[in-house]
């Protein structure tokens, strides 16, 4: 009787997780095709074909949804174990180009999700304080890889950490890879020069 009823409770966690992933994945396609701002918890249950009453159950706000798929795309990246493996590597200058890689990893994932917490920031207030949130997360990355090569920098480390933060400016990526055309690998391997020449002295 136990084990029945525990295979039970264990299938109806497995179809609210499922439920909840479903989603998280249709509000993703509104957020990128229509907008954060216009997309109504309304559309995000038509898209996921399920009631708007189950949608306010699984999440309670549509800013809920978007924490949620800000975390997915960073577990589909591998953003936190990559950090450490780079801060892991022996030379300055593999560390360096490992910045570069993380970064191009994190935008090469998916896109949409940087241009949607984009179109996100204008919102309300507790929407603000998430991404807020979520962005001074990865800044904190960033800085700490920046920082482990501190003693080859030719530069001072405030100013390093800076360019970096710079280049990870979504317009940047934008530019490069989704407008001109660059493939991802050009774009790390441009990047990683840049940062070794300007940063570590590298040429």
């Amino acid at each position: 009787m136990n084990a029945d009823v525990k295979t039970a409770s264990s299938y109806r966690q497995e179809q609210a997780l499922q439920t909840r992933l479903r989603i998280a994945s249709a509000a993703q396609t509104l957020f990128a095709r229509d907008g954060y701002a216009v997309t109504s918890i309304e559309a995000i249950a038509r898209e996921a074909g399920v009631g708007t009453r189950t949608v306010y159950a699984a999440y309670g706000a549509k800013r809920e949804i978007l924490n949620v798929i800000c975390e997915r795309w960073l577990e589909r990246a591998r953003a936190r174990e990559l950090a450490r493996e780079i801060l892991e590597l022996p030379e300055p200058g593999e560390r360096m180009a490992g910045a570069a890689r993380w970064l191009t990893v994190l935008y090469s994932t998916d896109f949409d999700v940087v241009r949607i917490l984009d179109s996100a920031l204008d919102e309300d207030a507790e929407t603000q304080a998430l991404l807020r949130s979520k962005l001074r997360a990865r800044n904190r990355v960033m800085d700490s890889l920046i920082a482990s090569v501190e003693d080859a920098l030719v530069v001072p480390l405030a100013e390093a950490q800076a360019v970096y933060r710079a280049f990870a400016a979504s317009g940047v990526y934008l530019e490069l890879v989704v407008n001109a055309g660059w493939t991802p690998e050009h774009f790390e391997q441009w990047l990683a020069a840049t940062l070794e020449g300007q940063l570590l002295g590298m040429r």
